[in-house]
């Protein structure tokens, strides 16, 4: 597994670039980041102690299902379900298809790494 590189940007500052590529005026680089945080705050809720421990711990069992991993873990499936599809939204995490139509969490990288500007 690869490791996602994150930055943090404002709402502002994401759609002024979202909006440069768009036009063609900007080329993102290959390391740059590929995901963007509004906060250090927003990314350290995501990538809390708890939820990076969830993460290890699927790379580690692979579960068949989101109820095999609330199983393990003795969190709720409505919660763990929720926790989950955020990670999802920043590109942390997808679901396959598991036994029974039901969902398997994957976990899509090894680390994190951020980077982040002053300016």
């Amino acid at each position: 597994m690869t490791t996602l590189k994150v930055g943090i940007a404002t709402l502002e500052e994401y759609k002024k670039r979202t909006m440069s590529i768009a036009r063609g005026e900007y080329v993102p680089a290959p390391n740059e980041p590929k995901v963007w945080f509004q906060s250090l705050e927003t990314m350290s809720q995501v990538l809390s102690d708890k939820n990076r421990a969830l993460l290890a711990l699927i790379v580690k069992m692979q579960p068949q299902s989101l109820n095999e991993l609330a199983e393990k873990t003795g969190r709720a499936k409505s919660n763990l379900s929720r926790t989950l599809k955020t990670m999802e939204r920043y590109g942390l995490v997808h679901f396959e298809e598991g036994p029974g139509r039901q969902i398997a969490p994957r976990v899509n990288y090894s680390g994190v790494e951020l980077e982040m500007t002053f300016q």
